[in-house]
């Protein structure tokens, strides 16, 4: 069972680092895919939880890979980081008493629209533009997303920092993973705090987080930036389409 939770860390390390996300889009639905089959059940919250420990892997892995390539903006990070942070502690906690079915479906609607913009703007020539003033507050809804449903405040943050505050594709998801490592902690710690954090499982997944971050990095440099967006338009629509079918599939 250990391998199978290392594998599934391994496998949202390089996803989660070549595209800026935190891996868990794939940690969530993989452990509770996978270990029902070892006769280990988990509940969703447990998931989301130990989720957290590999968003905070992604983050310290790939963030110093993409620091030693130069494309982080550690400045804009750090001015954007406290408002991910407070809306993961609120979301956090919302996912301690919350019910996500309502959040999850307008989420979906949104990771469809940022699909749609990442998509049109496929042929755009990718230079510096002006910031939009609802970035604060984009980045603020993506640390509550990361927090209530475990999936990684990328999918929020990198078409936010690509479309709203005028980054290029790689500076976004780069800038995105390092924003997210600093987010992931105050997460866990809610969670911790909540008693849904398996030490164990969490341990699994960031040992294969790690390694597969810091692969994930290097690849990301040899995919052009065209096809990067195509691919995080791809797990945009995903996302949203595993959403709906999670929450509205036994209305």
């Amino acid at each position: 069972m250990m391998l199978a939770v290392i594998g599934v860390g391994l496998l949202a390390g390089v996803l989660g680092a070549i595209l800026g996300l935190g891996g868990g889009v794939v940690v969530v639905p993989a452990l509770e895919f996978v270990l029902p089959r070892f006769g280990h059940d988990i509940s969703i919250s447990q998931a989301v939880a130990v989720s957290q420990i590999g968003v905070l892997a992604v983050g310290l892995s790939g963030a110093a890979s993409y620091l030693q390539q130069g494309l982080v903006r550690a400045r804009t990070g750090y001015l954007l980081s406290p408002y991910t942070i407070v809306g993961g502690a609120v979301g956090s906690f919302l996912g301690l008493v919350l019910p996500a079915k309502a959040v999850a479906t307008v989420f979906a609607l949104l990771l469809l629209y940022s699909a749609y913009n990442l998509l049109r703007g496929l042929k755009r020539v990718e230079v510096e533009r002006q910031s939009s003033p609802l970035v604060a507050p984009a980045m603020t809804f993506a640390g509550v997303m990361s927090g209530l449903l475990g999936i990684g405040g990328g999918t929020v943050q990198v078409p936010v920092l690509n479309l709203l505050d005028g980054m290029p594709i790689r500076q976004a998801i780069a800038t995105s993973t390092f924003i997210m490592g600093l987010t992931a902690v105050g997460n866990a710690l809610v969670y911790q705090a909540g008693g849904l954090l398996d030490i164990k499982l969490a341990a699994g997944v960031a040992l294969g987080v790690l390694v597969g971050a810091k692969a994930g990095a290097g690849l990301q440099s040899k995919i052009p930036a065209a096809q990067l967006k195509l691919f995080f338009s791809v797990l945009l629509i995903f996302t949203a389409l595993q959403l709906l079918w999670k929450y509205w599939s036994h209305a």
